[in-house]
């Protein structure tokens, strides 16, 4: 067998989704990550008078990027929140780092997260007459003729 340079590995792993470890460590992160903007533990007023919603948290295969999905309550103030949250990301690493059991803590990225905009876009969409039309001609049985 011929040696690839390591590429074997690298070329096995594409177009998968995430490994059990990266869904477990951005779990985690995730949880840990809310409970800590919860409970206001981060020393900067303006983050703390924040409601943010930590919805999820991917991780890099090489564990050392965490992105996490962030979105202020109501969707208010996205840009305050992502500019506090990156303004605190050294003071939320250490935090996070109290209670995980990683040899290394992942750096953190925020980043807005848009599926409560998609998913208002899917209802809005589903719910145009051309669209709720179609619905209800699946959801109603075609008669057969009976002069045939």
């Amino acid at each position: 067998m011929p040696y690839l340079g390591g590429m074997a590995k690298k070329s096995h792993q594409q177009g998968k989704g995430p490994t059990q470890r990266q869904l477990r460590v951005g779990e985690v992160i995730r949880r840990r990550l809310a409970e800590i903007l919860s409970r206001a533990d981060v020393h900067d007023p303006e983050l703390n008078r924040m409601s943010i919603t930590v919805s999820e948290v991917r991780s890099s295969p090489d564990l050392k990027i965490a992105t996490a999905f962030v979105m202020p309550l109501g969707g208010k103030d996205e840009e305050a929140a992502l500019a506090a949250l990156r303004r605190n990301k050294t003071e939320l690493r250490r935090l996070l780092s109290k209670d995980l059991t990683l040899k290394f803590l992942p750096d953190l990225r925020f980043v807005l997260d848009a599926t409560f905009d998609r998913m208002d876009e899917t209802r809005r969409l589903l719910a145009e007459p051309r669209v709720q039309a179609d619905v209800h001609a699946v959801d109603t049985p075609a008669v057969p003729d009976e002069g045939a």
